[in-house]
Protein backbone atom coordinates (compact mmCIF):
# COMPACT_ATOMS: atom_id res chain seq x y z
CA UNK A 1 0.00 0.00 0.00
CA UNK A 2 1.52 3.27 -0.84
CA UNK A 3 2.47 5.45 1.88
CA UNK A 4 0.99 8.56 -0.06
CA UNK A 5 -2.73 7.13 0.35
CA UNK A 6 -4.24 10.11 2.29
CA UNK A 7 -7.89 11.11 2.85
CA UNK A 8 -8.60 14.82 3.80
CA UNK A 9 -10.78 15.25 6.71
CA UNK A 10 -12.43 18.56 7.48
CA UNK A 11 -13.29 18.34 10.92
CA UNK A 12 -15.97 21.69 11.38
CA UNK A 13 -15.79 22.56 14.99
CA UNK A 14 -18.09 25.54 16.92
CA UNK A 15 -15.21 26.82 18.35
CA UNK A 16 -12.52 25.75 15.13
CA UNK A 17 -11.80 24.16 12.26
CA UNK A 18 -8.90 21.97 10.55
CA UNK A 19 -8.34 20.17 7.65
CA UNK A 20 -6.61 16.68 8.08
CA UNK A 21 -4.21 14.76 5.84
CA UNK A 22 -5.32 11.48 7.11
CA UNK A 23 -2.31 9.08 5.64
CA UNK A 24 -3.29 4.87 5.61
CA UNK A 25 -0.05 3.11 4.90
CA UNK A 26 -1.85 -0.38 4.75
CA UNK A 27 -1.39 -0.92 8.45
CA UNK A 28 -1.88 2.04 10.69
CA UNK A 29 -3.08 5.46 10.43
CA UNK A 30 -1.58 8.91 11.15
CA UNK A 31 -2.43 12.62 11.30
CA UNK A 32 -1.11 15.57 9.42
CA UNK A 33 -2.82 18.98 9.83
CA UNK A 34 -2.83 20.99 7.25
CA UNK A 35 -4.97 24.10 8.24
CA UNK A 36 -6.46 24.98 11.34
CA UNK A 37 -8.88 28.33 11.41
CA UNK A 38 -11.09 29.99 13.96
CA UNK A 39 -14.45 29.84 14.13
CA UNK A 40 -17.43 30.94 15.67
CA UNK A 41 -20.98 32.82 15.67
CA UNK A 42 -20.83 36.25 13.64
CA UNK A 43 -23.19 38.99 15.33
CA UNK A 44 -25.39 40.86 13.40
CA UNK A 45 -27.45 42.99 15.15
CA UNK A 46 -29.34 41.68 17.70
CA UNK A 47 -29.16 37.77 15.29
CA UNK A 48 -26.00 35.18 15.88
CA UNK A 49 -25.18 33.46 12.81
CA UNK A 50 -22.39 31.26 10.99
CA UNK A 51 -20.34 32.73 8.39
CA UNK A 52 -20.53 29.84 6.01
CA UNK A 53 -18.66 31.66 3.26
CA UNK A 54 -15.71 32.10 5.55
CA UNK A 55 -15.63 28.54 6.49
CA UNK A 56 -15.86 27.38 2.57
CA UNK A 57 -13.10 29.61 1.90
CA UNK A 58 -11.04 28.19 4.84
CA UNK A 59 -11.79 24.43 3.60
CA UNK A 60 -10.58 25.49 -0.09
CA UNK A 61 -7.43 26.98 1.92
CA UNK A 62 -6.59 23.80 3.24
CA UNK A 63 -7.07 22.02 -0.35
CA UNK A 64 -4.73 24.50 -1.65
CA UNK A 65 -2.40 23.55 1.25
CA UNK A 66 -2.26 20.09 0.40
CA UNK A 67 -1.75 20.91 -3.49
CA UNK A 68 0.96 23.17 -3.20
CA UNK A 69 2.57 20.60 -0.25
CA UNK A 70 1.94 17.44 -1.99
CA UNK A 71 2.19 15.55 -5.60
CA UNK A 72 -0.49 13.07 -5.52
CA UNK A 73 -4.15 13.36 -5.04
CA UNK A 74 -6.30 12.61 -1.81
CA UNK A 75 -8.15 9.27 -2.10
CA UNK A 76 -11.05 10.74 -0.95
CA UNK A 77 -12.35 13.71 1.48
CA UNK A 78 -14.71 13.49 4.41
CA UNK A 79 -17.00 16.26 6.24
CA UNK A 80 -18.03 16.26 9.82
CA UNK A 81 -19.19 19.09 11.79
CA UNK A 82 -21.62 19.79 14.37
CA UNK A 83 -25.21 19.40 14.85
CA UNK A 84 -28.48 21.10 14.38
CA UNK A 85 -27.62 23.85 12.45
CA UNK A 86 -28.54 24.48 8.58
CA UNK A 87 -28.48 26.29 5.87
CA UNK A 88 -31.66 27.00 3.09
CA UNK A 89 -31.37 27.81 -0.53
CA UNK A 90 -33.67 28.28 -3.10
CA UNK A 91 -34.67 26.95 -6.37
CA UNK A 92 -31.46 28.51 -8.17
CA UNK A 93 -29.03 26.71 -5.33
CA UNK A 94 -28.24 30.08 -3.72
CA UNK A 95 -28.01 30.79 0.01
CA UNK A 96 -31.15 32.55 1.60
CA UNK A 97 -29.15 34.69 4.09
CA UNK A 98 -26.39 33.27 6.50
CA UNK A 99 -27.69 30.44 8.58
CA UNK A 100 -28.39 31.08 12.27
CA UNK A 101 -26.09 30.12 15.31
CA UNK A 102 -27.63 27.61 17.33
CA UNK A 103 -27.00 30.03 20.08
CA UNK A 104 -28.93 32.79 18.82
CA UNK A 105 -32.06 33.89 21.05
CA UNK A 106 -34.60 33.20 18.40
CA UNK A 107 -35.67 30.04 20.14
CA UNK A 108 -35.85 30.95 23.35
CA UNK A 109 -39.41 29.83 24.77
CA UNK A 110 -40.64 28.33 21.33
CA UNK A 111 -40.77 24.65 22.40
CA UNK A 112 -42.81 25.68 25.24
CA UNK A 113 -45.09 27.58 23.23
CA UNK A 114 -44.85 24.89 20.64
CA UNK A 115 -45.50 21.95 23.38
CA UNK A 116 -49.33 21.82 22.69
CA UNK A 117 -48.56 21.68 19.13
CA UNK A 118 -46.55 18.27 19.84
CA UNK A 119 -45.42 17.39 23.28
CA UNK A 120 -41.68 16.99 24.47
CA UNK A 121 -42.99 13.17 24.88
CA UNK A 122 -44.75 12.86 21.39
CA UNK A 123 -41.66 14.49 19.79
CA UNK A 124 -39.33 11.84 21.77
CA UNK A 125 -41.49 9.20 20.20
CA UNK A 126 -41.86 10.09 16.64
CA UNK A 127 -38.01 11.18 16.88
CA UNK A 128 -35.99 9.53 19.83
CA UNK A 129 -34.74 12.93 20.32
CA UNK A 130 -34.64 15.17 23.61
CA UNK A 131 -36.38 18.40 23.03
CA UNK A 132 -33.51 21.44 23.30
CA UNK A 133 -34.65 24.78 21.95
CA UNK A 134 -31.50 24.61 19.78
CA UNK A 135 -32.62 21.58 17.67
CA UNK A 136 -33.28 22.53 13.98
CA UNK A 137 -37.03 21.46 14.48
CA UNK A 138 -37.16 24.47 16.64
CA UNK A 139 -35.39 26.51 14.98
CA UNK A 140 -37.47 25.93 11.66
CA UNK A 141 -40.60 26.71 13.82
CA UNK A 142 -39.30 29.70 14.99
CA UNK A 143 -38.52 31.13 11.70
CA UNK A 144 -42.39 30.24 10.65
CA UNK A 145 -43.54 32.13 14.45
CA UNK A 146 -41.55 35.30 12.74
CA UNK A 147 -42.67 34.84 9.57
CA UNK A 148 -39.36 34.43 8.12
CA UNK A 149 -40.15 34.79 4.51
CA UNK A 150 -37.14 33.17 3.76
CA UNK A 151 -38.98 29.56 5.03
CA UNK A 152 -41.60 30.48 1.76
CA UNK A 153 -38.66 30.84 -0.49
CA UNK A 154 -36.44 27.96 0.78
CA UNK A 155 -36.60 24.72 -1.83
CA UNK A 156 -33.36 23.24 -0.15
CA UNK A 157 -32.41 22.69 3.41
CA UNK A 158 -29.19 21.35 4.25
CA UNK A 159 -27.18 20.55 7.19
CA UNK A 160 -24.06 22.45 7.84
CA UNK A 161 -21.80 19.22 6.99
CA UNK A 162 -24.03 18.80 4.14
CA UNK A 163 -23.82 21.78 2.09
CA UNK A 164 -20.12 21.80 2.01
CA UNK A 165 -20.56 18.15 0.55
CA UNK A 166 -22.84 20.00 -1.50
CA UNK A 167 -20.24 22.82 -2.76
CA UNK A 168 -17.63 19.93 -2.61
CA UNK A 169 -19.56 17.64 -5.72
CA UNK A 170 -22.31 19.34 -6.13
CA UNK A 171 -24.68 16.57 -4.40
CA UNK A 172 -27.42 17.55 -2.18
CA UNK A 173 -28.26 14.90 0.08
CA UNK A 174 -28.99 14.33 3.96
CA UNK A 175 -26.35 12.30 6.08
CA UNK A 176 -27.87 9.98 8.13
CA UNK A 177 -25.95 10.86 11.50
CA UNK A 178 -26.49 14.37 11.37
CA UNK A 179 -30.00 14.19 9.92
CA UNK A 180 -30.81 12.46 13.08
CA UNK A 181 -29.74 15.50 15.30
CA UNK A 182 -32.64 17.53 14.00
CA UNK A 183 -35.51 16.47 15.78
CA UNK A 184 -37.46 15.74 12.53
CA UNK A 185 -35.88 12.33 11.69
CA UNK A 186 -37.79 9.05 12.17
CA UNK A 187 -35.30 6.50 13.70
CA UNK A 188 -37.78 3.38 13.72
CA UNK A 189 -38.84 4.19 10.30
CA UNK A 190 -35.93 5.24 9.39
CA UNK A 191 -37.57 8.67 7.26
CA UNK A 192 -38.00 12.44 8.35
CA UNK A 193 -41.06 12.19 10.41
CA UNK A 194 -44.08 13.17 8.76
CA UNK A 195 -46.11 13.46 12.04
CA UNK A 196 -43.51 15.96 12.71
CA UNK A 197 -43.33 18.27 9.40
CA UNK A 198 -47.33 18.30 9.88
CA UNK A 199 -47.74 19.27 13.12
CA UNK A 200 -45.18 21.85 12.80
CA UNK A 201 -46.53 22.53 9.19
CA UNK A 202 -42.67 22.23 8.01
CA UNK A 203 -42.85 21.96 3.53
CA UNK A 204 -41.42 18.44 2.80
CA UNK A 205 -39.63 19.46 0.19
CA UNK A 206 -37.02 21.39 1.61
CA UNK A 207 -35.56 17.98 3.11
CA UNK A 208 -33.38 16.06 0.89
CA UNK A 209 -33.02 12.33 0.49
CA UNK A 210 -30.90 10.38 3.58
CA UNK A 211 -27.96 8.59 2.61
CA UNK A 212 -25.28 6.75 4.89
CA UNK A 213 -21.78 7.19 6.07
CA UNK A 214 -19.75 5.58 3.37
CA UNK A 215 -21.83 6.72 0.78
CA UNK A 216 -19.65 8.25 -2.40
CA UNK A 217 -21.41 11.39 -3.49
CA UNK A 218 -19.76 11.94 -6.49
CA UNK A 219 -16.03 13.13 -7.48
CA UNK A 220 -14.98 17.01 -7.02
CA UNK A 221 -16.45 19.32 -9.15
CA UNK A 222 -13.91 20.86 -11.75
CA UNK A 223 -14.60 24.37 -10.40
CA UNK A 224 -13.14 23.56 -6.90
CA UNK A 225 -10.52 21.41 -8.25
CA UNK A 226 -9.21 24.28 -10.46
CA UNK A 227 -9.52 26.91 -7.85
CA UNK A 228 -7.75 24.69 -5.41
CA UNK A 229 -4.76 23.93 -7.99
CA UNK A 230 -5.53 20.15 -7.75
CA UNK A 231 -4.13 18.12 -10.84
CA UNK A 232 -7.56 16.12 -10.79
CA UNK A 233 -10.48 15.04 -9.11
CA UNK A 234 -11.46 12.58 -6.35
CA UNK A 235 -14.58 10.78 -4.26
CA UNK A 236 -16.56 13.11 -1.66
CA UNK A 237 -17.54 10.89 0.87
CA UNK A 238 -20.65 11.36 3.45
CA UNK A 239 -18.29 10.47 6.77
CA UNK A 240 -20.15 10.89 10.35
CA UNK A 241 -21.00 13.93 9.30
CA UNK A 242 -22.18 15.07 12.96
CA UNK A 243 -18.59 14.98 14.71
CA UNK A 244 -20.03 13.01 17.67
CA UNK A 245 -20.61 10.26 15.34
CA UNK A 246 -17.25 10.30 13.68
CA UNK A 247 -15.34 10.26 17.24
CA UNK A 248 -17.52 7.24 18.19
CA UNK A 249 -16.55 5.70 15.49
CA UNK A 250 -12.60 5.59 16.39
CA UNK A 251 -13.05 4.13 19.38
CA UNK A 252 -11.76 0.86 19.41
CA UNK A 253 -12.98 -1.93 21.83
CA UNK A 254 -16.48 -0.08 22.43
CA UNK A 255 -18.22 -3.14 23.49
CA UNK A 256 -21.36 -3.49 25.86
CA UNK A 257 -19.37 -3.14 28.37
CA UNK A 258 -17.90 0.27 27.63
CA UNK A 259 -19.12 3.96 28.05
CA UNK A 260 -17.85 6.43 25.10
CA UNK A 261 -17.36 10.34 26.40
CA UNK A 262 -17.12 12.35 23.51
CA UNK A 263 -15.32 15.61 25.50
CA UNK A 264 -14.97 19.16 24.43
CA UNK A 265 -16.84 21.94 24.45
CA UNK A 266 -20.11 19.58 24.68
CA UNK A 267 -19.52 16.21 26.65
CA UNK A 268 -21.52 13.39 25.20
CA UNK A 269 -21.74 10.40 27.14
CA UNK A 270 -23.42 7.12 25.72
CA UNK A 271 -23.74 3.77 24.48
CA UNK A 272 -23.81 2.36 21.19
CA UNK A 273 -27.35 0.50 20.22
CA UNK A 274 -28.50 -1.40 17.30
CA UNK A 275 -32.21 0.37 17.80
CA UNK A 276 -33.36 3.47 19.41
CA UNK A 277 -34.62 3.05 23.20
CA UNK A 278 -37.64 5.17 23.33
CA UNK A 279 -38.70 3.79 27.02
CA UNK A 280 -40.09 5.97 29.49
CA UNK A 281 -36.85 5.63 31.61
CA UNK A 282 -34.94 7.00 28.75
CA UNK A 283 -36.88 9.84 28.45
CA UNK A 284 -37.22 11.06 31.91
CA UNK A 285 -33.50 10.45 32.73
CA UNK A 286 -32.86 12.80 29.44
CA UNK A 287 -31.56 10.26 27.13
CA UNK A 288 -31.72 10.98 22.98
CA UNK A 289 -31.15 8.72 20.38
CA UNK A 290 -28.44 9.90 17.56
CA UNK A 291 -27.31 8.20 14.43
CA UNK A 292 -23.97 5.69 14.48
CA UNK A 293 -21.65 5.45 11.37
CA UNK A 294 -23.11 1.40 11.11
CA UNK A 295 -26.10 2.65 10.38
CA UNK A 296 -27.49 1.83 14.09
CA UNK A 297 -28.06 4.20 16.93
CA UNK A 298 -26.29 5.98 19.83
CA UNK A 299 -27.81 6.00 23.24
CA UNK A 300 -26.74 9.11 24.64
CA UNK A 301 -26.56 12.34 26.82
CA UNK A 302 -25.80 15.44 25.84
CA UNK A 303 -23.90 17.47 28.87
CA UNK A 304 -23.06 20.62 29.05
CA UNK A 305 -18.86 20.31 29.21
CA UNK A 306 -15.63 22.29 28.61
CA UNK A 307 -17.73 25.21 27.55
CA UNK A 308 -18.22 26.32 30.79
CA UNK A 309 -14.25 26.61 31.93
CA UNK A 310 -13.47 28.58 28.57
CA UNK A 311 -16.12 31.16 28.95
CA UNK A 312 -14.57 30.97 32.47
CA UNK A 313 -11.18 31.79 30.85
CA UNK A 314 -12.27 34.34 28.21
CA UNK A 315 -13.80 36.58 31.32
CA UNK A 316 -10.13 36.21 32.86
CA UNK A 317 -8.59 36.99 29.84
CA UNK A 318 -10.78 40.11 29.70
CA UNK A 319 -9.56 41.34 32.80
CA UNK A 320 -5.76 40.65 32.21
CA UNK A 321 -5.49 37.48 33.65
CA UNK A 322 -4.72 34.52 31.08
CA UNK A 323 -4.78 30.62 32.50
CA UNK A 324 -3.39 28.43 29.96
CA UNK A 325 -5.09 24.95 30.60
CA UNK A 326 -1.98 23.26 32.63
CA UNK A 327 -2.23 26.56 34.98
CA UNK A 328 -5.74 26.28 35.57
CA UNK A 329 -5.47 22.18 36.70
CA UNK A 330 -2.45 22.77 38.54
CA UNK A 331 -4.53 25.51 40.25
CA UNK A 332 -7.40 23.42 40.79
CA UNK A 333 -5.24 20.89 42.14
CA UNK A 334 -4.46 23.25 45.34
CA UNK A 335 -7.94 24.09 45.65
CA UNK A 336 -9.75 22.80 48.84
CA UNK A 337 -12.04 19.36 47.02
CA UNK A 338 -15.26 18.72 47.27
CA UNK A 339 -16.37 22.78 48.22
CA UNK A 340 -18.93 23.70 45.83
CA UNK A 341 -20.94 21.88 43.13
CA UNK A 342 -22.79 22.94 40.01
CA UNK A 343 -24.89 21.31 37.80
CA UNK A 344 -23.17 21.47 34.60
CA UNK A 345 -26.34 21.25 32.06
CA UNK A 346 -28.30 23.68 34.45
CA UNK A 347 -30.09 26.97 32.06
CA UNK A 348 -27.79 29.20 33.92
CA UNK A 349 -24.22 27.89 32.19
CA UNK A 350 -26.00 28.05 28.95
CA UNK A 351 -25.00 31.80 27.30
CA UNK A 352 -24.66 33.70 30.46
CA UNK A 353 -22.89 37.06 29.66
CA UNK A 354 -20.43 36.28 32.72
CA UNK A 355 -19.92 32.68 33.42
CA UNK A 356 -17.41 33.35 36.52
CA UNK A 357 -20.47 35.02 37.83
CA UNK A 358 -23.32 32.36 36.88
CA UNK A 359 -20.99 30.04 38.69
CA UNK A 360 -20.80 31.72 41.77
CA UNK A 361 -24.78 32.69 41.65
CA UNK A 362 -25.31 29.29 41.55
CA UNK A 363 -23.25 28.28 44.55
CA UNK A 364 -25.05 31.72 46.64
CA UNK A 365 -28.15 30.63 45.64
CA UNK A 366 -27.51 27.02 46.83
CA UNK A 367 -26.05 27.88 49.88
CA UNK A 368 -23.41 26.54 49.34
CA UNK A 369 -19.24 28.31 50.02
CA UNK A 370 -18.76 30.69 47.02
CA UNK A 371 -15.72 29.98 44.99
CA UNK A 372 -13.53 33.39 44.53
CA UNK A 373 -10.29 32.90 43.02
CA UNK A 374 -9.90 30.75 39.34
CA UNK A 375 -8.32 27.45 41.03
CA UNK A 376 -11.89 27.54 43.13
CA UNK A 377 -14.01 27.95 40.40
CA UNK A 378 -11.98 25.33 38.14
CA UNK A 379 -12.42 22.82 41.24
CA UNK A 380 -16.10 23.61 41.33
CA UNK A 381 -16.53 22.45 37.66
CA UNK A 382 -13.86 19.87 37.28
CA UNK A 383 -15.51 18.12 40.50
CA UNK A 384 -19.44 18.59 39.23
CA UNK A 385 -18.68 17.65 35.59
CA UNK A 386 -16.97 14.51 36.62
CA UNK A 387 -20.00 13.90 38.88
CA UNK A 388 -22.50 14.16 35.97
CA UNK A 389 -20.67 11.80 34.34
CA UNK A 390 -21.21 10.02 37.22
CA UNK A 391 -24.92 10.57 37.25
CA UNK A 392 -24.79 9.51 33.56
CA UNK A 393 -23.17 6.43 33.30
CA UNK A 394 -25.44 5.03 36.26
CA UNK A 395 -28.59 6.22 34.67
CA UNK A 396 -27.32 4.68 31.43
CA UNK A 397 -26.66 1.17 33.33
CA UNK A 398 -30.29 0.74 34.38
CA UNK A 399 -32.10 1.83 31.13
CA UNK A 400 -29.89 -0.59 29.24
CA UNK A 401 -29.16 -3.27 31.76
CA UNK A 402 -25.90 -3.47 31.18
CA UNK A 403 -22.87 -3.91 33.39
CA UNK A 404 -20.70 -1.25 32.36
CA UNK A 405 -17.19 -1.04 33.60
CA UNK A 406 -15.23 1.00 31.41
CA UNK A 407 -15.29 4.75 30.20
CA UNK A 408 -13.86 5.41 26.79
CA UNK A 409 -13.28 9.18 26.37
CA UNK A 410 -11.74 10.98 23.10
CA UNK A 411 -11.78 14.93 22.09
CA UNK A 412 -9.73 17.57 23.58
CA UNK A 413 -10.98 16.26 26.79
CA UNK A 414 -8.20 13.32 26.57
CA UNK A 415 -5.75 15.93 27.16
CA UNK A 416 -7.23 17.44 30.75
CA UNK A 417 -5.33 14.96 33.05
CA UNK A 418 -6.80 16.34 35.76
CA UNK A 419 -10.17 15.46 34.92
CA UNK A 420 -9.79 12.35 33.09
CA UNK A 421 -8.31 11.17 36.66
CA UNK A 422 -11.29 12.39 38.50
CA UNK A 423 -13.75 10.81 36.08
CA UNK A 424 -12.17 7.63 37.03
CA UNK A 425 -12.40 8.27 40.39
CA UNK A 426 -15.67 9.85 40.78
CA UNK A 427 -17.32 6.82 38.39
CA UNK A 428 -15.53 4.16 40.19
CA UNK A 429 -14.40 2.90 36.90
CA UNK A 430 -11.29 2.60 34.67
CA UNK A 431 -10.99 5.49 32.22
CA UNK A 432 -9.26 5.33 28.75
CA UNK A 433 -8.74 8.38 26.85
CA UNK A 434 -7.73 8.92 23.54
CA UNK A 435 -7.69 9.58 20.41
CA UNK A 436 -7.46 13.38 20.94
CA UNK A 437 -8.70 13.88 17.09
CA UNK A 438 -10.97 11.80 17.15
CA UNK A 439 -13.61 13.26 14.68
CA UNK A 440 -10.78 13.70 12.24
CA UNK A 441 -9.43 10.08 12.53
CA UNK A 442 -12.96 8.24 12.36
CA UNK A 443 -13.60 10.48 9.61
CA UNK A 444 -11.04 9.30 7.60
CA UNK A 445 -11.53 5.35 8.85
CA UNK A 446 -15.20 5.53 7.19
CA UNK A 447 -13.53 6.89 3.56
CA UNK A 448 -11.29 4.04 3.42
CA UNK A 449 -13.31 1.91 4.10
CA UNK A 450 -16.30 3.16 1.60
CA UNK A 451 -12.64 3.38 -1.18
CA UNK A 452 -12.11 -0.51 0.01
CA UNK A 453 -8.60 -0.04 1.65
CA UNK A 454 -10.49 -1.45 4.46
CA UNK A 455 -12.69 -4.79 4.69
CA UNK A 456 -15.30 -3.21 7.18
CA UNK A 457 -15.75 -0.87 10.17
CA UNK A 458 -14.05 -3.47 12.55
CA UNK A 459 -11.21 -4.24 10.64
CA UNK A 460 -11.32 -0.07 10.55
CA UNK A 461 -11.31 0.10 14.40
CA UNK A 462 -8.88 -2.58 14.87
CA UNK A 463 -6.53 -0.32 12.56
CA UNK A 464 -6.90 2.76 14.71
CA UNK A 465 -6.07 0.67 17.67
CA UNK A 466 -3.15 -0.03 16.20
CA UNK A 467 -2.47 3.91 15.09
CA UNK A 468 -3.40 5.75 18.38
CA UNK A 469 -1.73 5.46 21.95
CA UNK A 470 -3.84 4.97 24.66
CA UNK A 471 -3.28 6.17 28.44
CA UNK A 472 -5.78 4.39 31.06
CA UNK A 473 -6.76 6.18 34.75
CA UNK A 474 -7.66 3.85 37.75
CA UNK A 475 -9.95 5.17 40.55
CA UNK A 476 -8.68 5.59 43.67
CA UNK A 477 -10.21 6.48 46.83
CA UNK A 478 -13.73 5.72 45.74
CA UNK A 479 -15.26 5.76 49.73
CA UNK A 480 -14.32 9.68 49.73
CA UNK A 481 -15.58 9.87 46.02
CA UNK A 482 -19.15 8.40 47.10
CA UNK A 483 -19.40 10.88 49.89
CA UNK A 484 -18.72 13.65 47.80
CA UNK A 485 -21.02 12.12 45.12
CA UNK A 486 -24.14 12.61 47.40
CA UNK A 487 -23.77 16.09 48.45
CA UNK A 488 -23.48 16.86 44.56
CA UNK A 489 -26.73 15.34 44.15
CA UNK A 490 -28.13 16.64 47.29
CA UNK A 491 -27.19 20.36 46.26
CA UNK A 492 -28.47 19.56 42.38
CA UNK A 493 -31.93 18.01 43.65
CA UNK A 494 -32.41 20.84 46.28
CA UNK A 495 -31.42 23.44 43.82
CA UNK A 496 -34.17 21.61 40.71
CA UNK A 497 -36.83 21.81 43.48
CA UNK A 498 -35.95 25.22 44.36
CA UNK A 499 -36.36 26.41 40.55
CA UNK A 500 -39.33 24.59 39.85
CA UNK A 501 -41.22 26.16 42.95
CA UNK A 502 -39.95 29.24 41.31
CA UNK A 503 -41.51 28.78 38.46
CA UNK A 504 -44.96 27.59 39.62
CA UNK A 505 -45.03 31.00 41.41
Amino acid sequence: MSASLSFLAADLGASSGRVMDCRWDGSRFSLDEIHRFPNGGVRFGSSLHWDVLKIWSEIQAGLKKFSASRSYVPAGIGIDAWGVDYCLLDKRDRLLGNPYHYRDVRTHGVSDSLNPVMTRHDLFLATGVQTMEINTVFQLASMALHEDRRLDHAQTLLMIPDLFQFLLCGEKKAEYTEATTTELYDLRSRCWSRQTLEKFDLPPRIFQDVVLPGTVLGRLQSGAQSECGLSSGFPCITVGSHDTASAVAAIPQLDRSTVFLSSGTWSLMGVRADEPNLSEEAFHDGFTNEGSVEGGVLLLKNLTGLWILQECARIWEATGRHYEWTKLEEAASKATAFRSFIDPSSSEFQSPPDMCAAVQLYCAKSSQPVPETAGEIARCVFESLSFAYRDTVESLQRITRRSLSTVRVVGGGCLNRFLCQMTADACGREVIAGPVEAAALGNAMVQAVATGHLKDLADGREALKRSVQFESYSPAQIGTWQDAFEGFQSVVGQYRNLEHETCRA
